[in-house]
């Protein structure tokens, strides 16, 4: 049995996590792509390889990643990001779609900023949109990387535009710390049960 793949997305500070947690106490296995891609960025051969030829061997620090060293690159231009996803995030697919095949429960899930900007859309079956204001979302990002408001600011102006995610969206949930959480994803976990 294939398992109903949920792609998790939504913008800084809209509390992804917190839906992957309840998703994660709910006995269904959730795929981190952010922490996944750090993971694979060091350790897969193909990306260590592809890096050092676009940026030189600086890029690492003997077995780590020199994330300043990225960081600038990456900020530096929209064609810069395309160019480091390039690279990550085929391997990355390719690595979820094996661990898909690995689990053996009815629902699975991917969470990831960048689902649709990435292409994950087209290996999952619905995608959830994570909501929250933007003021929340800021003061929530503000919070959890200790950075300034013109700097979380900058990454939201980077990210897929909320109405546009949503539009690709087949579930939205709302994380504004008032409507609770837990209900809507259950909504949802029953919805497709359903199907």
């Amino acid at each position: 049995m294939t398992p109903i793949r949920l792609g998790i997305t939504g913008g800084i500070g809209s509390g992804k996590s917190v839906v992957a947690h309840v998703l994660q106490a709910l006995g269904i296995p959730v795929f981190d792509c952010d922490a996944e891609s750090k993971r694979l960025t060091v350790v897969h051969p193909h990306i260590r390889q592809q890096l050092v030829a676009l940026l030189g061997a600086k890029v690492y620090q003997g077995n780590a990643l020199n994330k300043p060293y990225l960081a600038n690159y990456l900020f530096s231009s929209p064609e810069h990001v395309q160019q480091i996803n390039s690279i990550i995030h085929p391997v990355l697919k390719d690595y979820f779609l094996q661990w898909v095949s690995e689990q053996s429960t009815k629902f699975v899930a991917i969470e990831s900023a960048i689902l649709f900007e990435a292409g994950y859309d087209d290996v999952v079956d619905y995608v959830v949109m994570i909501s929250a204001p933007l003021e929340v979302r800021i003061a929530r990002s503000i919070r959890r990387d200790g950075v300034t408001r013109s700097a979380i600011e900058e990454r939201i102006r980077q990210q897929m535009d909320d109405e546009e995610k949503r539009r690709r969206s087949q579930f939205d949930v709302v994380n504004d710390g008032v409507v609770p959480v837990i209900p809507q994803v259950l909504e949802i976990i029953n919805t497709l049960s359903q199907k």
